[in-house]
Protein backbone atom coordinates (compact mmCIF):
# COMPACT_ATOMS: atom_id res chain seq x y z
CA UNK A 1 0.00 0.00 0.00
CA UNK A 2 1.46 3.36 -1.01
CA UNK A 3 1.84 6.06 1.60
CA UNK A 4 -0.60 8.93 1.41
CA UNK A 5 0.79 12.34 0.52
CA UNK A 6 0.66 14.68 3.54
CA UNK A 7 -1.72 17.61 3.18
CA UNK A 8 -0.03 21.00 3.46
CA UNK A 9 -1.43 23.72 5.65
CA UNK A 10 -3.84 25.91 3.67
CA UNK A 11 -3.98 23.51 0.74
CA UNK A 12 -7.23 23.44 -1.21
CA UNK A 13 -8.71 20.10 -0.09
CA UNK A 14 -11.71 18.78 -1.98
CA UNK A 15 -14.48 16.61 -0.61
CA UNK A 16 -14.42 13.26 -2.51
CA UNK A 17 -18.08 13.53 -3.56
CA UNK A 18 -17.54 16.90 -5.20
CA UNK A 19 -14.26 15.70 -6.68
CA UNK A 20 -16.26 12.92 -8.35
CA UNK A 21 -18.73 15.54 -9.59
CA UNK A 22 -15.96 17.53 -11.29
CA UNK A 23 -14.52 14.31 -12.75
CA UNK A 24 -17.94 13.41 -14.14
CA UNK A 25 -18.18 16.82 -15.82
CA UNK A 26 -14.71 16.64 -17.35
CA UNK A 27 -15.04 13.00 -18.45
CA UNK A 28 -18.45 13.63 -20.02
CA UNK A 29 -17.07 16.74 -21.74
CA UNK A 30 -14.08 14.82 -23.08
CA UNK A 31 -16.43 12.14 -24.41
CA UNK A 32 -18.50 14.78 -26.26
CA UNK A 33 -15.39 16.45 -27.67
CA UNK A 34 -14.06 13.08 -28.82
CA UNK A 35 -17.20 11.58 -30.34
CA UNK A 36 -19.52 14.54 -30.93
CA UNK A 37 -22.78 15.61 -29.31
CA UNK A 38 -24.81 12.38 -29.16
CA UNK A 39 -26.83 12.81 -26.01
CA UNK A 40 -28.96 15.87 -26.77
CA UNK A 41 -29.26 18.52 -24.05
CA UNK A 42 -27.46 16.29 -21.54
CA UNK A 43 -24.38 16.47 -23.71
CA UNK A 44 -24.37 20.28 -23.43
CA UNK A 45 -24.65 20.40 -19.63
CA UNK A 46 -20.93 19.79 -18.87
CA UNK A 47 -20.05 22.90 -20.90
CA UNK A 48 -22.48 25.24 -19.15
CA UNK A 49 -21.31 27.28 -16.17
CA UNK A 50 -18.46 29.75 -16.82
CA UNK A 51 -20.63 32.21 -18.77
CA UNK A 52 -23.29 32.10 -16.05
CA UNK A 53 -20.67 33.14 -13.49
CA UNK A 54 -19.63 35.99 -15.79
CA UNK A 55 -23.30 36.87 -16.44
CA UNK A 56 -23.80 37.71 -12.76
CA UNK A 57 -21.92 40.96 -13.39
CA UNK A 58 -24.57 41.87 -15.98
CA UNK A 59 -27.44 41.71 -13.47
CA UNK A 60 -25.76 43.22 -10.41
CA UNK A 61 -27.31 46.01 -8.26
CA UNK A 62 -25.67 48.62 -10.50
CA UNK A 63 -27.93 47.38 -13.29
CA UNK A 64 -30.92 47.81 -11.00
CA UNK A 65 -29.96 51.44 -10.32
CA UNK A 66 -29.23 52.46 -13.91
CA UNK A 67 -32.11 50.56 -15.52
CA UNK A 68 -34.70 51.75 -13.00
CA UNK A 69 -33.56 55.36 -13.26
CA UNK A 70 -33.47 55.15 -17.07
CA UNK A 71 -36.99 53.71 -17.23
CA UNK A 72 -38.44 56.05 -14.61
CA UNK A 73 -36.98 59.19 -16.20
CA UNK A 74 -37.10 58.43 -19.93
CA UNK A 75 -39.61 55.63 -20.40
CA UNK A 76 -38.58 53.19 -23.13
CA UNK A 77 -36.18 55.70 -24.75
CA UNK A 78 -32.96 54.02 -23.58
CA UNK A 79 -34.11 50.44 -24.03
CA UNK A 80 -31.97 50.26 -27.18
CA UNK A 81 -28.89 50.89 -25.03
CA UNK A 82 -29.69 47.75 -23.01
CA UNK A 83 -30.10 45.73 -26.22
CA UNK A 84 -26.87 47.07 -27.73
CA UNK A 85 -24.95 46.57 -24.48
CA UNK A 86 -26.08 42.97 -24.25
CA UNK A 87 -25.02 42.23 -27.83
CA UNK A 88 -21.64 43.78 -27.04
CA UNK A 89 -21.46 41.59 -23.95
CA UNK A 90 -22.06 38.44 -25.99
CA UNK A 91 -19.23 39.33 -28.35
CA UNK A 92 -16.81 40.31 -25.58
CA UNK A 93 -17.46 37.28 -23.38
CA UNK A 94 -17.15 34.97 -26.38
CA UNK A 95 -13.71 36.44 -27.14
CA UNK A 96 -12.65 36.20 -23.49
CA UNK A 97 -13.68 32.56 -23.20
CA UNK A 98 -11.99 31.78 -26.52
CA UNK A 99 -8.72 33.30 -25.30
CA UNK A 100 -8.71 31.05 -22.23
CA UNK A 101 -9.57 27.90 -24.20
CA UNK A 102 -7.06 28.39 -27.01
CA UNK A 103 -4.09 29.69 -24.97
CA UNK A 104 -4.78 28.05 -21.57
CA UNK A 105 -3.96 31.45 -20.08
CA UNK A 106 -6.07 34.25 -18.66
CA UNK A 107 -6.02 37.73 -20.16
CA UNK A 108 -4.04 39.21 -17.21
CA UNK A 109 -1.43 36.44 -17.52
CA UNK A 110 -0.96 37.14 -21.22
CA UNK A 111 -0.70 40.86 -20.55
CA UNK A 112 1.95 40.32 -17.89
CA UNK A 113 4.01 38.34 -20.39
CA UNK A 114 3.57 40.70 -23.33
CA UNK A 115 3.52 44.24 -21.94
CA UNK A 116 6.84 45.73 -23.00
CA UNK A 117 7.54 48.03 -20.06
CA UNK A 118 7.83 46.33 -16.63
CA UNK A 119 5.95 49.13 -14.85
CA UNK A 120 2.96 48.93 -17.20
CA UNK A 121 1.68 45.70 -15.68
CA UNK A 122 1.50 47.42 -12.28
CA UNK A 123 -0.41 50.35 -13.77
CA UNK A 124 -2.86 47.92 -15.37
CA UNK A 125 -3.16 45.97 -12.12
CA UNK A 126 -3.91 49.11 -10.07
CA UNK A 127 -6.62 50.36 -12.44
CA UNK A 128 -8.16 46.87 -12.57
CA UNK A 129 -8.24 46.78 -8.78
CA UNK A 130 -9.94 50.20 -8.75
CA UNK A 131 -12.55 48.84 -11.14
CA UNK A 132 -13.03 45.87 -8.77
CA UNK A 133 -13.57 48.28 -5.87
CA UNK A 134 -16.13 50.27 -7.89
CA UNK A 135 -17.85 46.97 -8.63
CA UNK A 136 -17.87 45.96 -4.97
CA UNK A 137 -19.46 49.27 -3.98
CA UNK A 138 -22.48 48.49 -6.15
CA UNK A 139 -22.72 44.85 -5.09
CA UNK A 140 -22.41 45.38 -1.33
CA UNK A 141 -24.74 48.35 -1.21
CA UNK A 142 -27.31 46.55 -3.35
CA UNK A 143 -27.42 43.47 -1.13
CA UNK A 144 -27.38 45.58 2.06
CA UNK A 145 -30.27 47.63 0.71
CA UNK A 146 -32.20 44.43 -0.10
CA UNK A 147 -31.76 43.20 3.49
CA UNK A 148 -33.06 46.54 4.73
CA UNK A 149 -36.09 46.52 2.43
CA UNK A 150 -37.05 42.89 3.06
CA UNK A 151 -36.25 42.50 6.75
CA UNK A 152 -35.67 45.99 8.14
CA UNK A 153 -31.99 45.24 8.81
CA UNK A 154 -29.87 48.45 9.06
CA UNK A 155 -27.63 49.07 6.05
CA UNK A 156 -24.42 48.64 8.03
CA UNK A 157 -25.50 45.26 9.40
CA UNK A 158 -26.77 44.27 5.96
CA UNK A 159 -23.35 45.00 4.48
CA UNK A 160 -21.72 42.81 7.12
CA UNK A 161 -24.22 40.02 6.45
CA UNK A 162 -23.47 40.30 2.72
CA UNK A 163 -19.77 39.83 3.46
CA UNK A 164 -20.40 36.68 5.51
CA UNK A 165 -22.65 35.09 2.88
CA UNK A 166 -20.18 35.88 0.10
CA UNK A 167 -17.50 34.11 2.15
CA UNK A 168 -19.78 31.07 2.30
CA UNK A 169 -20.33 31.08 -1.46
CA UNK A 170 -16.61 31.47 -2.15
CA UNK A 171 -15.91 28.52 0.16
CA UNK A 172 -17.69 26.30 -2.37
CA UNK A 173 -14.58 26.57 -4.54
CA UNK A 174 -12.75 24.15 -2.28
CA UNK A 175 -15.22 21.49 -3.41
CA UNK A 176 -14.40 21.96 -7.10
CA UNK A 177 -15.70 24.25 -9.81
CA UNK A 178 -19.15 22.71 -10.25
CA UNK A 179 -20.78 23.57 -6.86
CA UNK A 180 -20.01 27.30 -7.20
CA UNK A 181 -21.20 27.31 -10.83
CA UNK A 182 -24.43 25.62 -9.71
CA UNK A 183 -24.99 28.07 -6.85
CA UNK A 184 -24.44 31.10 -9.08
CA UNK A 185 -26.72 29.65 -11.78
CA UNK A 186 -29.47 29.15 -9.19
CA UNK A 187 -29.16 32.79 -8.08
CA UNK A 188 -29.35 34.03 -11.69
CA UNK A 189 -32.41 31.83 -12.21
CA UNK A 190 -34.02 33.41 -9.14
CA UNK A 191 -33.40 36.90 -10.57
CA UNK A 192 -34.80 35.87 -13.96
CA UNK A 193 -37.94 34.29 -12.49
CA UNK A 194 -38.52 37.33 -10.27
CA UNK A 195 -38.45 39.69 -13.22
CA UNK A 196 -40.61 37.42 -15.32
CA UNK A 197 -43.21 37.69 -12.56
CA UNK A 198 -42.73 41.48 -12.37
CA UNK A 199 -43.34 41.80 -16.10
CA UNK A 200 -46.51 39.67 -15.84
CA UNK A 201 -47.79 41.69 -12.86
CA UNK A 202 -47.05 45.10 -14.40
CA UNK A 203 -48.14 44.31 -17.97
CA UNK A 204 -45.15 46.29 -19.24
CA UNK A 205 -45.40 45.06 -22.84
CA UNK A 206 -46.55 47.89 -25.10
CA UNK A 207 -46.26 48.81 -28.82
CA UNK A 208 -43.71 51.58 -28.16
CA UNK A 209 -41.51 49.15 -26.22
CA UNK A 210 -40.30 47.63 -29.49
CA UNK A 211 -39.52 51.09 -30.86
CA UNK A 212 -37.45 51.92 -27.78
CA UNK A 213 -35.52 48.67 -28.16
CA UNK A 214 -34.68 49.20 -31.86
CA UNK A 215 -34.51 52.97 -32.50
CA UNK A 216 -31.52 54.82 -30.98
CA UNK A 217 -32.16 58.18 -29.37
CA UNK A 218 -31.27 60.53 -26.51
CA UNK A 219 -33.06 63.31 -24.67
CA UNK A 220 -30.49 65.67 -23.19
CA UNK A 221 -27.24 65.19 -21.31
CA UNK A 222 -28.82 63.22 -18.49
CA UNK A 223 -29.90 60.48 -20.85
CA UNK A 224 -26.36 60.21 -22.25
CA UNK A 225 -24.93 59.86 -18.74
CA UNK A 226 -27.47 57.15 -17.95
CA UNK A 227 -26.60 55.42 -21.23
CA UNK A 228 -22.94 55.34 -20.15
CA UNK A 229 -24.06 53.98 -16.79
CA UNK A 230 -26.10 51.23 -18.46
CA UNK A 231 -23.09 50.38 -20.61
CA UNK A 232 -20.75 50.34 -17.61
CA UNK A 233 -23.19 48.20 -15.65
CA UNK A 234 -23.60 45.73 -18.52
CA UNK A 235 -20.17 45.39 -20.17
CA UNK A 236 -18.14 45.21 -16.96
CA UNK A 237 -14.33 45.16 -17.17
CA UNK A 238 -13.63 42.74 -14.33
CA UNK A 239 -15.52 39.86 -16.00
CA UNK A 240 -13.60 40.42 -19.24
CA UNK A 241 -10.56 39.34 -17.23
CA UNK A 242 -12.42 36.67 -15.25
CA UNK A 243 -14.06 34.70 -18.06
CA UNK A 244 -10.72 33.88 -19.71
CA UNK A 245 -9.58 32.42 -16.38
CA UNK A 246 -12.74 30.34 -15.92
CA UNK A 247 -12.25 28.55 -19.25
CA UNK A 248 -8.45 28.19 -19.36
CA UNK A 249 -8.22 24.86 -17.52
CA UNK A 250 -11.83 23.78 -17.00
CA UNK A 251 -11.98 21.39 -19.97
CA UNK A 252 -8.90 20.39 -21.96
CA UNK A 253 -9.32 20.00 -25.71
CA UNK A 254 -6.85 17.90 -27.71
CA UNK A 255 -6.07 19.26 -31.14
CA UNK A 256 -7.74 21.91 -33.27
CA UNK A 257 -10.85 19.85 -34.07
CA UNK A 258 -11.72 19.42 -30.40
CA UNK A 259 -11.00 23.08 -29.72
CA UNK A 260 -13.42 24.09 -32.48
CA UNK A 261 -16.08 21.83 -31.00
CA UNK A 262 -15.41 23.21 -27.51
CA UNK A 263 -15.66 26.79 -28.78
CA UNK A 264 -19.04 26.07 -30.40
CA UNK A 265 -20.38 24.56 -27.18
CA UNK A 266 -18.96 27.45 -25.16
CA UNK A 267 -20.86 29.81 -27.46
CA UNK A 268 -24.08 28.07 -26.36
CA UNK A 269 -23.09 28.79 -22.74
CA UNK A 270 -22.49 32.47 -23.57
CA UNK A 271 -25.73 32.93 -25.53
CA UNK A 272 -27.87 31.28 -22.83
CA UNK A 273 -26.22 33.18 -19.97
CA UNK A 274 -26.08 36.58 -21.66
CA UNK A 275 -29.56 36.10 -23.09
CA UNK A 276 -30.89 35.58 -19.57
CA UNK A 277 -29.05 38.65 -18.34
CA UNK A 278 -30.35 40.68 -21.28
CA UNK A 279 -33.95 39.68 -20.55
CA UNK A 280 -33.56 40.72 -16.90
CA UNK A 281 -32.11 44.13 -17.84
CA UNK A 282 -34.83 44.82 -20.41
CA UNK A 283 -37.48 43.74 -17.91
CA UNK A 284 -36.07 46.09 -15.26
CA UNK A 285 -36.20 49.12 -17.55
CA UNK A 286 -39.59 48.22 -19.05
CA UNK A 287 -41.17 47.69 -15.64
CA UNK A 288 -39.78 51.02 -14.36
CA UNK A 289 -41.05 52.80 -17.48
CA UNK A 290 -44.54 51.31 -17.19
CA UNK A 291 -45.04 51.78 -13.44
CA UNK A 292 -43.18 55.03 -12.83
CA UNK A 293 -42.56 57.10 -15.99
CA UNK A 294 -45.91 56.68 -17.74
CA UNK A 295 -47.77 56.80 -14.42
CA UNK A 296 -46.06 60.09 -13.51
CA UNK A 297 -44.60 58.65 -10.29
CA UNK A 298 -41.27 60.32 -9.37
CA UNK A 299 -38.53 57.84 -8.43
CA UNK A 300 -35.23 59.01 -6.95
CA UNK A 301 -33.90 55.74 -5.52
CA UNK A 302 -34.24 51.97 -5.47
CA UNK A 303 -35.97 52.35 -2.11
CA UNK A 304 -38.61 54.57 -3.74
CA UNK A 305 -39.14 51.93 -6.42
CA UNK A 306 -39.60 49.18 -3.82
CA UNK A 307 -42.04 51.20 -1.69
CA UNK A 308 -44.02 52.42 -4.70
CA UNK A 309 -44.49 48.96 -6.18
CA UNK A 310 -46.54 47.78 -3.20
CA UNK A 311 -49.44 50.25 -3.60
CA UNK A 312 -49.23 49.98 -7.39
CA UNK A 313 -49.03 46.20 -7.82
CA UNK A 314 -49.46 44.75 -4.35
CA UNK A 315 -47.07 43.48 -1.64
CA UNK A 316 -46.04 40.44 -3.70
CA UNK A 317 -44.49 42.67 -6.39
CA UNK A 318 -42.41 44.60 -3.85
CA UNK A 319 -41.21 41.38 -2.21
CA UNK A 320 -40.30 39.84 -5.57
CA UNK A 321 -38.33 42.99 -6.40
CA UNK A 322 -36.48 42.81 -3.06
CA UNK A 323 -35.65 39.11 -3.46
CA UNK A 324 -34.23 39.70 -6.94
CA UNK A 325 -32.09 42.57 -5.64
CA UNK A 326 -30.79 40.38 -2.80
CA UNK A 327 -29.91 37.49 -5.13
CA UNK A 328 -28.17 39.98 -7.41
CA UNK A 329 -26.07 41.54 -4.67
CA UNK A 330 -25.00 38.27 -3.05
CA UNK A 331 -24.02 36.55 -6.30
CA UNK A 332 -22.23 39.54 -7.84
CA UNK A 333 -20.23 40.28 -4.68
CA UNK A 334 -18.91 36.72 -4.83
CA UNK A 335 -17.97 36.96 -8.50
CA UNK A 336 -16.33 40.35 -7.95
CA UNK A 337 -13.98 38.83 -5.38
CA UNK A 338 -13.11 35.99 -7.75
CA UNK A 339 -12.28 38.52 -10.47
CA UNK A 340 -10.05 40.47 -8.10
CA UNK A 341 -8.04 37.34 -7.32
CA UNK A 342 -7.63 36.59 -11.04
CA UNK A 343 -6.49 40.16 -11.74
CA UNK A 344 -3.88 40.18 -8.99
CA UNK A 345 -2.54 36.69 -9.74
CA UNK A 346 -2.42 37.41 -13.46
CA UNK A 347 -0.82 40.85 -13.52
CA UNK A 348 1.65 40.64 -10.61
CA UNK A 349 1.79 36.88 -9.89
CA UNK A 350 0.76 37.45 -6.30
CA UNK A 351 -2.26 36.57 -4.18
CA UNK A 352 -3.61 37.54 -0.78
CA UNK A 353 -5.96 35.58 1.49
CA UNK A 354 -9.45 35.93 0.12
CA UNK A 355 -10.78 37.35 3.39
CA UNK A 356 -8.26 40.21 3.17
CA UNK A 357 -9.41 41.05 -0.36
CA UNK A 358 -13.06 40.81 0.68
CA UNK A 359 -12.56 43.27 3.54
CA UNK A 360 -10.41 45.80 1.65
CA UNK A 361 -12.68 46.05 -1.40
CA UNK A 362 -15.75 46.34 0.86
CA UNK A 363 -14.43 49.35 2.81
CA UNK A 364 -15.72 52.02 0.35
CA UNK A 365 -19.21 50.50 0.56
CA UNK A 366 -19.14 50.63 4.35
CA UNK A 367 -17.88 54.22 4.07
CA UNK A 368 -20.81 55.19 1.85
CA UNK A 369 -23.23 53.75 4.43
CA UNK A 370 -21.55 55.55 7.35
CA UNK A 371 -21.58 58.86 5.45
CA UNK A 372 -25.28 58.47 4.72
CA UNK A 373 -24.89 58.87 0.96
CA UNK A 374 -27.80 58.27 -1.42
CA UNK A 375 -27.33 54.59 -2.27
CA UNK A 376 -28.91 54.78 -5.73
CA UNK A 377 -26.77 57.76 -6.75
CA UNK A 378 -23.63 55.97 -5.54
CA UNK A 379 -24.63 52.90 -7.57
CA UNK A 380 -25.15 54.91 -10.77
CA UNK A 381 -21.85 56.81 -10.38
CA UNK A 382 -19.99 53.53 -9.74
CA UNK A 383 -21.32 52.17 -13.04
CA UNK A 384 -20.23 55.29 -14.94
CA UNK A 385 -16.75 54.84 -13.42
CA UNK A 386 -16.74 51.24 -14.64
CA UNK A 387 -17.42 52.34 -18.21
CA UNK A 388 -13.98 54.04 -18.16
CA UNK A 389 -12.30 50.70 -17.43
CA UNK A 390 -13.91 48.81 -20.29
CA UNK A 391 -11.53 49.96 -23.08
CA UNK A 392 -8.48 49.14 -20.92
CA UNK A 393 -9.60 45.51 -20.76
CA UNK A 394 -11.21 45.26 -24.19
CA UNK A 395 -8.35 46.68 -26.30
CA UNK A 396 -5.79 44.03 -25.19
CA UNK A 397 -8.45 41.31 -25.58
CA UNK A 398 -9.07 42.38 -29.19
CA UNK A 399 -5.35 42.64 -29.96
CA UNK A 400 -4.51 39.20 -28.56
CA UNK A 401 -7.50 37.34 -30.02
CA UNK A 402 -6.71 38.83 -33.45
CA UNK A 403 -3.02 37.84 -33.31
CA UNK A 404 -2.29 34.62 -35.21
CA UNK A 405 0.98 34.19 -33.31
CA UNK A 406 -1.11 33.74 -30.17
CA UNK A 407 -4.36 32.22 -31.46
CA UNK A 408 -3.18 30.39 -34.58
CA UNK A 409 -6.13 29.25 -36.69
CA UNK A 410 -8.53 30.60 -34.05
CA UNK A 411 -7.61 34.27 -34.53
CA UNK A 412 -10.55 36.63 -35.03
CA UNK A 413 -11.93 37.18 -38.50
CA UNK A 414 -11.70 40.67 -39.97
CA UNK A 415 -15.41 41.20 -39.37
CA UNK A 416 -15.11 40.29 -35.69
CA UNK A 417 -12.11 42.60 -35.31
CA UNK A 418 -13.89 45.53 -37.01
CA UNK A 419 -17.01 45.07 -34.87
CA UNK A 420 -14.82 44.88 -31.75
CA UNK A 421 -13.03 48.12 -32.58
CA UNK A 422 -16.39 49.78 -33.29
CA UNK A 423 -17.51 48.80 -29.77
CA UNK A 424 -14.33 50.32 -28.32
CA UNK A 425 -14.89 53.52 -30.31
CA UNK A 426 -18.47 53.87 -29.02
CA UNK A 427 -17.40 53.38 -25.40
CA UNK A 428 -14.48 55.81 -25.63
CA UNK A 429 -16.70 58.41 -27.33
CA UNK A 430 -19.24 58.19 -24.50
CA UNK A 431 -16.48 58.53 -21.93
CA UNK A 432 -15.01 61.63 -23.58
CA UNK A 433 -18.47 63.17 -23.80
CA UNK A 434 -19.00 62.68 -20.08
CA UNK A 435 -15.57 64.16 -19.28
CA UNK A 436 -16.28 67.19 -21.48
CA UNK A 437 -19.66 67.76 -19.82
CA UNK A 438 -18.15 67.40 -16.36
CA UNK A 439 -15.44 69.98 -17.16
CA UNK A 440 -17.95 72.43 -18.61
CA UNK A 441 -20.37 72.00 -15.73
CA UNK A 442 -22.98 70.30 -17.86
CA UNK A 443 -23.41 67.44 -15.38
CA UNK A 444 -24.38 69.63 -12.43
CA UNK A 445 -27.30 68.01 -10.61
Amino acid sequence: MSAQRPVKLGENVRVPLQELSDKWVTSRAEEVLEHGLRHGPRGILPFLGPAFIAAVAYVDPGNFATNIQAGAQYGYLLLWVVVASNLMAMLIQTLSSKLGIVTSQSLPELMRERLRRPWSKYVYWIQAELMAIATDVAEFLGAALAFQLLAGIPLLWGAGLTMLISFGLLALQRYGFRPLEAAITVLITVIGVCYLLEIILSGAFAPNLLRGALVPGFDGIGSVVLAAGILGATVMPHVIYLHSSLTQDRIRARGDDQKRRLLRLTLVDVVLAMGTAGFVNMAMLAMAAKEFHFAGVPINSITDAYRTLEPLLGPAAATIFGVSLLASGLSSSTVGTMAGQVVMAGFVDFTVPIWVRRIVTALPAFGAVLLGLNITHVLVISQVVLSFGIPLALIPLLIYTSDRRIMGAFANTRLTTWVGWAVVAVIISLNFFIIAQAVSGGLTG
